[in-house]
């Protein structure tokens, strides 16, 4: 094992690297790469198709979220057990079953005749993303060489995980306006297909861990967050004071509860709470949660927007991202170049601004505003500030891990991308709910643009108490 000094500044823990070929490890790369961005843009790939989808299966209003939610909360709730087969029973091999799991249940879920089939397949696609997410990211470690090889794959990654969002919401109306929704699950086969046939070949495994897996701990933190989404979303429709609605926040928290005293004593727990002694990275997953939080809530009421006051017809409202998306990917790759100029916090206090300044811009969208004037502006600021954050984010939570918890610590970063997300969305969507019930709409959307801007605000504050200032 040797030392890394990663650009944040800190100290990072990593197996000793590998003689490759550049042949080889552009095709690594390009197979990890291709892993992330299937299990990131699934979480919204659908967005743009949940109007075919509840016309053809006949889903509720309220059940229709659940297209959505059933796999971002299998996903995340289960990312941090994913992360710890990983360290067990090897990488590479968590890594192609979970990819094999995920290939199977979007052929089963195109196929759905029924909402309920649909909901188990995207669950199961859920599972299958939380094995291979945690294990894609760790592989960079193993099989990219320390320094400028593995800090340039590093903010590929990056910029892949976060555009990837956007680029579900391109793909998704794409497949739906020319094709049909189930298209939408059936592109990730032959995805999934090739990266089984090539993986063996080229991706190395690692030692693998003594140790047992931590069923406990995940299933507490799965079914308290299910509770907490589900309680949120009840109040859209049932308001606070409904019974079920306090029983679900309730169990959730008791759940969550549960969920901390299993860790505490667990000989060798999902989630090592150690990770958060650290303050900086601590700070850095409480900032990627509430991003993600403000950046899924935008997802989902801009799409609304878009089709629903503008007309746009699904391949276009999934175009209108791309000036986003194109800005975030480049920001993303100039962040290696600039990290180890200005430093990581820097970066951070510089983007994160510039988010808070395009929720506030959405914020004044109306029944009159156009896509140029109402909504252009402020995702472009957006992609700007995000393109800037998540390099910075990920050097953070990476840098001083020991080896054995990096399968952990890359779990818990990406299970607060999902969980944050499938969070946030169920309590935006709760705002809009008590705000429309004076029957004004757009100012329910307004409102719930306001309740996202808080989220980032409240990131900043925190990158700011946390974040490490950079040595003279």
């Amino acid at each position: 094992m040797s030392q890394q000094t990663a650009p944040s500044g800190d100290t990072l823990l990593v197996d000793p690297p590998r003689r490759r070929s550049g042949h080889h490890s552009g095709i690594s790369l390009a197979v990890i790469l291709a892993c992330q961005l299937m299990v990131v843009l699934d979480a919204t790939v659908v967005f743009v198709s949940l109007p075919d989808i509840q016309q053809s299966l006949h889903f509720s209003a309220t059940g229709l979220s659940w297209v959505t939610n059933a796999y971002s909360l299998a996903f995340g709730g289960l990312l941090l057990l994913g992360g710890r087969a990983g360290d067990v029973l090897g990488r590479r091999s968590v890594f192609l079953a979970g990819i094999a799991l995920f290939t199977l249940a979007s052929l089963l879920g195109g196929f759905a005749g029924s909402a309920a089939w649909l909901l188990a397949a995207r669950a199961a696609q859920g599972v299958g993303a939380a094995l291979a997410a945690p294990s894609a990211l760790a592989l960079i470690a193993t099989n990219f060489a320390e320094g400028v090889e593995r800090n340039r794959a590093l903010s590929i990654f990056s910029a892949v995980s976060s555009a990837g969002a956007s680029i579900g919401l391109i793909l998704g109306g794409m497949l739906t306006e020319w094709a049909s929704w189930r298209w939408v699950l059936f592109i990730n086969v032959p995805v999934g297909i090739v990266v089984l046939l090539v993986a063996p070949k080229i991706l190395q495994e690692t030692e693998r861990q003594r140790g047992r897996l931590d069923v406990a701990g995940a299933l507490t933190s799965v079914t308290g967050m299910v509770a907490l989404v589900y309680g949120f979303i009840r109040t859209a429709d049932e308001g606070w004071s409904d019974g079920l609605t306090m029983a679900s926040f309730a169990a959730g928290a008791v759940l969550l509860a549960a969920f901390v005293a299993v860790e505490t004593r667990a000989e060798q727990p999902v989630v090592p709470l150690r990770l958060f002694a650290d303050r900086a990275r601590a700070g850095a997953y409480l900032t990627m949660l509430l991003l993600a939080a403000a950046m899924f809530g935008m997802f989902f009421f801009l799409v609304q927007f878009m089709q629903n006051t503008l007309g746009f017809s699904p391949l276009k409202a999934g175009l209108a991202f791309l000036p986003m998306t194109g800005l975030l990917f480049t920001a993303a790759r100039l962040a290696p170049r600039l990290v180890p100029r200005f430093g990581a916090r820097a970066l951070m206090l510089t983007g994160l601004p510039l988010i808070v300044a395009g929720m506030l811009w959405l914020t004044r969208l109306s029944g009159d505003s156009g896509y140029v004037s109402g909504a252009l502006g402020a995702m472009l600021l957006f992609g700007l500030g995000a393109g800037l954050v998540f390099l910075p984010l990920t050097l953070t939570i990476l840098s001083g891990v020991r080896r054995e918890e990096s399968g952990a610590a890359s779990g818990m970063l990406q299970m607060t991308q999902q969980v944050g997300g499938a969070l946030g969305m169920a309590v935006l969507v709760s705002v809009y709910g008590t705000a429309s019930r004076d029957g004004d709409m757009n100012h329910a959307v307004s409102t719930a643009f306001t309740a996202g801007t808080v989220f980032v605000v409240v990131a900043f504050l925190v990158s700011v108490a946390t974040m490490r200032r950079r040595a003279k």
